[in-house]
């Protein structure tokens, strides 16, 4: 039985006997019919790397703000400049804080490097988020000893 590529491509289902043996071997093959959606290549890539489920949603959702921002324009189109506006956008509109701009600064440089397989020129134009400054609470020693006292009272 012979078998074209157009019925393979469809998925055929094509059987192969060795009668010496007496084996018979059934084999389908399915090709896919339409390429990939994007967020499933990014997931499947995410996966295959080994990345953690939460590193997963959130990189995800990441590249969906990201291609929304820019009224669903596949990533493929933009470059540098849309980036950079997106990065730029999240620091001074939305102000986020320094840890979530580089969050999504990593899950469009995944997209960009391992799905896209493209090479971003470096970013310079990016307005970056300020790192928050976490001033340390500290009391006087009069301050502590009040404190002390307090709990020896009780």
């Amino acid at each position: 039985m012979t078998h074209n590529h157009a019925e393979m491509a469809r998925g055929v289902r094509f059987h192969v006997s060795i009668p010496l043996l007496g084996v018979r071997f059934i084999w389908w093959l399915v090709m896919p019919t339409r390429p990939k959606m994007l967020l499933t290549e990014v997931q499947h890539q995410l996966r295959v790397k080994h990345y953690s489920i939460r590193t997963e949603q959130s990189y995800l959702s990441w590249i969906r703000r990201f291609i929304r921002f820019h009224g669903r324009r596949h990533p493929r189109e933009m470059g540098r400049p849309e980036v950079e506006a997106f990065l730029t956008y999240l620091a001074v509109e939305r102000g986020v804080s320094a840890s979530t701009q580089n969050q999504a600064l990593a899950a469009v440089l995944f997209l960009y490097s391992v799905v896209l397989e493209q090479d971003l020129p470096r970013l310079e134009d990016v307005v970056r988020a300020r790192p928050s400054r976490n001033v340390p609470v500290v009391m006087t020693r009069d301050e502590v000893s009040a404190v002390l006292n307090e709990l020896r009272n009780h």
